[in-house]
């Protein structure tokens, strides 16, 4: 299943490469919340894992991939009130 997240995260971000900061802002943002569980898990002895990382990142992404699907859905409805 992470796979697929992952290329469909994947095809996300270069599809979104240019201007979409909501997609790679959560990238970076899951990222860094991965690595945190990764330290977290790895003081509690479960072991350092990167997939733990690059599990937060896909998340990112695809939460990334929504916020924007929202924002446009938002201007498309505003621009339907104001007609």
């Amino acid at each position: 299943m992470w796979i697929a997240l992952a290329i469909l995260a994947a095809i996300s971000l270069i599809l979104y490469r240019r201007g979409q900061k909501s997609v790679w802002g959560g990238m970076t943002l899951g990222g860094i919340g991965g690595l945190i569980v990764a330290i977290v898990l790895a003081l509690l002895g479960r072991g350092f894992h990167l997939s733990t990382i690059g599990k937060g990142m896909v998340v990112g992404v695809l939460l990334g991939i929504l916020a924007e699907l929202f924002g446009n859905l938002s201007g498309r409805t505003k621009n339907l009130k104001e007609q």
